[in-house]
């Protein structure tokens, strides 16, 4: 059986984005067909400046939506990435592989690095680096395959790329991953700013619809979303970003197909209206079981009890053959230094 790997970062509320371009796909398709485990990726919020008491709450939401997205524990290992030391003694083997010219050329990297410059902050190595933690997350696992945004996809290739070069210099010790995408609204775009994804770190709220917004503010987010000059109803993503944001989030919600759903709508209100009411119906089910996981945080914390124990079962193996791979000695046992195989 394969083993798929993703997770999330809790640097915001999770948004209709997140749903439709991950959670949903995790839920009802990558846990069924592989081994699946799916992470809050904390270490990663830490890149920049932050709230020790607010990652902490979001780090509880996330775990809580994504339970309530509907993973189950059953067949899933669900679990916070602090949790597993494997992650973080992984990602400095890794660091010693990567190179700073690959690290610069994230495109995130640069794009974050750029907005700190711009507010007057300093940049945090972390940030720099973080790209290698995310290539430990997913080797440390013998990963065959990364559920990612479109996004993410120059990550994963890092992954790939570290994965093959640790293995020619030390010999073979991880699994190359790849990523794979979902078919339809991979990148849910911001409602007021459509050439913008629609990020949970965002500030302008009101063209992000959060998983836990009630149903009237759904509505009103959506009827306020920006379109495009002209009145005509297509799909085009380069030429009329708005609608086309419109459609897929209707054509996700609704299993359609955005191109057919175009020749349906004859005015940017009915196509509104219906795109609204399809997210509302979508996520009505993930807040009444939100609702319910809250009532019963024993659950919760013991599913991630359970994950990390799991998670760590199968990474240690793993981080342990690479430091083996790389020169480092074993450690002591009972004063006897262990023969490195």
């Amino acid at each position: 059986m394969k083993r798929v790997f993703s997770g999330v970062k809790p640097t915001g509320h999770l948004t209709l984005g997140n749903y439709l371009g991950a959670l949903r796909q995790w839920a009802e398709v990558d846990q069924h067909r592989a081994d699946a485990l799916f992470c809050v990726v904390d270490l990663h919020a830490l890149t920049v400046d932050h709230d020790p008491a607010r990652v902490r709450r979001l780090s509880r939401q996330a775990t809580t939506l994504l339970l309530a997205a509907g993973l189950d524990p059953r067949l899933c290992t669900v679990f916070v990435q602090s949790h597993v030391d494997e992650h973080a003694r992984l990602s400095y083997l890794l660091e010693c592989v990567a190179t700073d010219g690959e690290m610069r050329r994230m495109i995130q990297y640069k794009e974050k690095a750029a907005l700190e410059r711009e507010r007057g902050g300093s940049v945090r190595l972390s940030l720099l680096t973080y790209p290698v933690l995310m290539a430990a997350d997913i080797l440390a696992y013998g990963t065959d395959e990364v559920p990612v945004g479109d996004d993410q996809t120059q990550h994963v290739e890092l992954a790939r790329d570290l994965a093959v070069r640790f293995n020619q210099r030390y010999g073979h010790t991880f699994i190359v991953p790849k990523a794979t995408h979902p078919a339809v609204a991979a990148r849910v775009m911001n409602l007021q700013q459509p050439a913008s994804k629609m990020g949970k770190s965002d500030d302008s709220g009101p063209g992000i619809v959060y998983l836990l917004d009630e149903p009237e503010v759904v509505r009103k987010k959506v009827m306020r979303a920006v379109t495009d000059s002209g009145r005509e109803i297509v799909y085009d993503r380069e030429g009329r970003p708005g609608v086309a944001n419109l459609l897929e989030i209707l054509a996700a919600c609704t299993g359609g197909n955005p191109e057919v759903l175009a020749g349906v709508y004859e005015s940017y209100g009915a196509l509104k209206k219906d795109t609204a009411e399809a997210v509302v119906e979508v996520l009505g089910p993930v807040q009444a079981r939100h609702k319910e996981l809250c009532a019963d945080p024993g659950y919760v914390e013991g599913v991630l009890r359970d994950g990390a124990e799991k998670a760590r079962a199968m990474a240690r193996p793993v981080v342990d053959t690479a430091y083996r791979a790389i020169g480092l000695l074993p450690p002591v046992a009972d004063g006897v230094l262990n023969a490195a195989r």
